[in-house]
């Protein structure tokens, strides 16, 4: 059966309008976007008592995404992740960027996709988001178009399809940051166990900011794991996971690889990754947190979510051994990232 789109008026952001859009499949699972920040509000699908809960975070109100700084189920642009010095150069041109992180700049800086309104509509089933980044937005060169497909099916598996182009080269790279908890948010993230498609990874600074060191992923490797297995304790606090792994047999542009597969036991959720991105960058939630402007709202804090974020390699311009993510004048981007929603 087709897809049924809705539609409901969210609020005004910098003159432009806000919808909150609901798409539901026959067996009544639903995902919700806003257009502010082509954003992932809401994943409601069934447990294995057949029970549907949401399990993304999110906000009840476009005023918990405007005043998020943790950049909640969000569309990242133009660059996911980070670039060290907040600088680089492209065809002899250097380009200083907006450091927010440090000396780096982190997931576009303050200009970054999170925190634009995109233009929505709906074509045949699909909800599609589209912006437009001025040449110099953040840094970046190029006057950049993006459009954001979002597909969900009756197999409760969400679509998101990235499409781009530029008149001038720059650098791209795009990834939803959506903080996943299977157990609709009864428990932390900690029993939650994980599978990476990935024997290697990159070596990493202690800024998250690769070194330009490729290593086996070793302890670090997740086979079915325990994700808390992988924490580091100390006094100070628990220090959870930002690693970048290299998918394995990524293979063909048009095929989508196997990357990923999360599990909790409680709800018998499972959640399933597939795209054709070359890596993935696995946050633990380790910094989440948000102000609740309304009291009957929970609060968002540390490790309530993890993010699987499909991407290129981070800082790939600045390290020309990596595999690059520049998009030329005239070419295309097209890249896809699925969440398949189930049960064990």
């Amino acid at each position: 059966m087709a897809i049924k789109i809705s539609s409901t008026p969210w609020g005004v952001y910098k003159n432009e309008q806000l919808f909150l859009f609901k798409l539901v499949n026959d067996s009544g699972a639903s995902v919700g976007i806003t257009n502010f920040g082509a954003t992932v509000a809401s994943i409601t699908v069934k447990d294995s008592k057949g029970k549907f809960e949401n399990v993304v975070a999110g906000f009840d109100s476009p005023e918990g995404y405007i005043n998020d700084t943790c950049y909640i189920g969000s569309t990242i642009g133009r660059y996911a992740n980070r670039i060290s010095g907040a600088r680089f150069t492209l065809d002899g041109a250097a380009y200083n960027l907006e450091a927010n992180d440090g000396l780096n700049t982190n997931h576009g800086g303050y200009s970054g996709f999170n925190r634009k309104a995109f233009h929505p509509s709906i074509e045949n089933d699909q909800l599609k988001m589209t912006l437009r980044s001025d040449d110099g937005d953040g840094g970046y060169p190029g006057n950049l178009d993006l459009a954001v497909n979002y597909s969900w099916n009756d197999n409760n598996e969400l679509l998101i399809n990235y499409q781009a182009a530029t008149d001038k080269n720059t650098i791209a790279n795009f990834t939803n940051h959506s903080y996943f908890n299977l157990s609709a948010f009864k428990n932390k993230i900690h029993f939650h166990k994980l599978t990476i498609n990935a024997a290697r990874m990159l070596s990493l600074r202690d800024d998250y900011t690769p070194d330009g060191t490729v290593v086996p992923a070793g302890k670090n490797a997740f086979r079915n794991d325990m994700v808390s297995n992988k924490f580091k304790l100390n006094s100070a606090r628990t220090e959870g996971l930002n690693s970048f792994y290299i998918i394995d047999n990524i293979g063909d542009e048009q095929q989508l690889a196997f990357a990923a597969a999360l599990t909790e036991e409680t709800s018998g959720r499972i959640l399933e990754v597939f795209t054709n991105y070359p890596g993935l960058f696995l946050y633990t939630g380790d910094y989440l947190h948000s102000t609740c402007l309304n009291p009957l709202a929970r609060p968002w804090a540390p490790f309530d979510g993890l993010c699987i974020e499909c991407q290129y390699y981070p800082d790939s311009i600045n390290h020309p051994e990596f595999p690059q993510a520049v998009l030329k004048k005239g070419w295309g981007y097209n890249k896809s990232i699925l969440f398949k929603l189930g049960t064990l």
